[in-house]
């Protein structure tokens, strides 16, 4: 028996096209209004061949039909590119080797029930389309073809998918565009970030072919906010999400540095800073938060920084190369940017007003591990304290003084003490708002305004995983979901978010993965070595685990999620059998994590 894998279209994307007789792609229709509206996808002409250049085209042979088991996952090379075998229920499937958000090996994750979920940032791919069903990331697999002929396995496919081990699905375009009037759209989406570009993208992959318009306060185009920390000397079109080529392609008109000052919701207009205004149809709203200030005495003094955009980034790390810098607040973001800078700064000092850092997060023990990680690594912490007072020299920074009357030397501050959600401009329109600023949605990701919708780090919505309480997620993984599933609803698709949240923090060169929702835990199950730095902690509560995180035991983390996201429960119990699970450390099997709980 023979595998034989090429490049083909996915089923579910070749049905959009519905050929016509001159080989085109016939226009379907979307109703907006009640209006009938055209569009066109792509017309790209289906082939019985699907390579157009046969010089393209690579066949090897790989491997024995019987050398994969049921559930098995193998990286096959053909010479000029890998790709990723996979044998479930029988049958062959073929995709990219490579996650194509930051380019994990595959076949370290986790295959489950049709899917393939990322090792390192739960990212999850059909294994029979490529197509991207979890996030984060833009793009989807390229899938091949499999044949199966004699005993042996060859895989024939594209140089070029080989290559870039990334697909991006068809999209619509729109339909006279030259014809609309500027100050009418039929999508508003107000942020441009994760939650608003994957809204715009996913309304084009569903035949979506009306106007979309996103407006930004930022000057740039959708980036990637969390290597602002991450990597802060990388400048904007290092980390943007799409080219400006992608934008015009798919008409999706991005407009920069337009502020949205008031949503009139009875007449569907978006009133903007400058006095534009501009009626919509559907309206998405996805601002984000909006960073907390220091609110001590001198915090005007130049050099204090809250890190938003790249310019901001670039400039601390001009600033403190080689000088003393202070970080406020032992947050996601401050813990990051101290391990940025404590190779380029002279000192890295950080404040923080709880005693370790991560704690309502990760908990003390796994904070207390991290801590000790970071002073290994010449950053100084004073805990349980806070800023009284900037002092200045010339108008720049020159200390950062203490409550506890500590005076420490600064030449640039960082400010990571928490975040509200961007809604303020919104008090007055009849959306609703928690106390907290929230933006309340469903689990299709609509307010109580009918057409408007809102997703990422300024929302409420009710998580599955905890029995549908209404929670806020800050994830960069969570932004991505709730994009698409807003535009899936602008559709009518009747789609709801059941997402397992997922997230990572990088320093030092080591990973924390994190998977679930742990707020409110109230017991951590360790096993494994903090000292070492190699572990996985369980976050409880009563008797169900809620939330995992790990360090340096990929893909503990991915297969819990996915343990999660099949609606089943793990147990306190079972995660407390240290003979069992020291199973997994022996031998990464992770078996005995499926047939748990209920």
């Amino acid at each position: 028996v023979e595998v034989k894998i090429e490049v083909v279209i996915p089923e579910k994307e070749r049905s959009k096209e519905e050929m016509s007789p001159n080989g085109k792609a016939s226009p379907l229709i979307y109703k907006v209004n009640g209006t009938a509206r055209h569009y066109h996808l792509e017309e790209h002409p289906i082939a019985s061949n699907p390579y157009h250049n046969p010089k393209d085209v690579v066949e090897a042979s790989v491997c024995h039909v019987k050398d994969l088991e049921n559930g098995q996952m193998r990286e096959v090379d053909l010479g000029c590119g890998k790709a990723l075998l996979i044998k479930e229920s029988g049958e062959f499937h073929a995709v990219g080797h490579k996650c194509p958000h930051y380019g994990a090996p595959l076949v370290k994750g986790v295959l489950s029930k049709g899917r393939v979920r990322c090792p390192w940032h739960g990212a999850c791919f059909s294994i029979g389309t490529g197509d991207i069903e979890d996030f984060p990331g833009l793009d989807s697999l390229p899938r091949f073809q499999v044949k199966i002929e004699k005993e042996k396995v060859y895989i024939r496919a594209s140089k070029q998918a080989l290559q870039t081990q990334r697909r991006t699905k068809m999209m619509a375009k729109c339909i006279s565009l030259s014809n609309y009037n500027l100050s009418s759209t039929n999508v508003l989406i107000i942020g441009a970030g994760a939650a608003g570009l994957v809204c715009a993208e996913t309304l084009r992959q569903e035949g979506f072919s009306d106007r979309i318009v996103m407006c930004t306060m930022d000057r740039h185009l959708p980036y990637d906010r969390p290597k602002l920390s991450k990597s802060m000397d990388s400048h904007p079109e290092q980390i943007a999400l799409r080219p400006k080529e992608f934008f015009r392609t798919y008409d999706i008109e991005v407009l920069t540095e337009m502020q949205v000052v008031a949503v009139d919701i009875k007449n569907k207009v978006a009133v903007f800073k400058d006095g534009f205004k501009m009626e919509y149809n559907k309206l998405l709203i996805a601002t984000g938060n909006t960073p907390k200030a220091l609110s001590c005495k001198g915090k005007e003094v130049e050099n204090v920084f809250n890190i938003r955009t790249p310019e901001d980034a670039n400039r601390v790390v001009k600033l403190a190369t080689s000088k003393n810098v202070v970080i406020v607040g032992a947050s996601f973001l401050g813990m990051e940017v101290a391990a940025y800078l404590a190779e380029r700064a002279h000192s890295v000092s950080l404040v923080e007003l709880e005693e370790v850092p991560f704690k309502k997060f990760f908990g003390e023990r796994v904070g207390r591990a991290v801590m000790k990680m970071f002073e290994s690594n010449r950053v100084k912490f004073y805990m349980q304290t806070e800023v009284s007072e900037l002092r200045e020299q010339e108008g720049k920074l020159k200390e950062v003084v203490l409550k506890s009357g500590k005076v420490l030397r600064a030449d640039v501050c960082v400010v990571g003490v928490g975040a509200v959600p961007a809604t303020g401009f919104l008090k007055q329109s009849g959306i609703n708002i928690d106390s907290k600023g929230f933006l309340v949605v469903n689990k299709m990701m609509q307010t109580n305004i009918p057409g408007v919708f809102a997703a990422g780090d300024a929302v409420t919505f009710p998580l599955a995983l905890r029995n549908n309480k209404k929670v806020n997620v800050p994830h960069w993984q969570m932004a991505h979901m709730h994009g698409r599933i807003a535009a899936l609803n602008m559709l009518a698709h009747g789609t709801e978010i059941s997402t397992v949240p997922y997230l990572w923090t990088a320093m030092f060169g080591k990973s924390i993965r994190y998977a679930g929702h742990g707020e409110g835990f109230d017991d951590v199950v360790i096993q494994g070595d903090l000292d070492e730095l190699k572990f996985v902690a369980f976050y409880t509560k009563s008797d169900e685990v809620v939330a995992v995180a790990s360090m340096n035991y990929d893909p503990i983390v991915s297969k819990v999620a996915e343990v999660l996201a099949a609606g089943r429960t793990i147990r306190k119990r079972d995660v407390e059998a240290l003979l069992v699970f020291s199973l997994f450390f022996r031998t990464g099997d992770m078996s005995w994590l499926t047939g748990k709980g209920s």
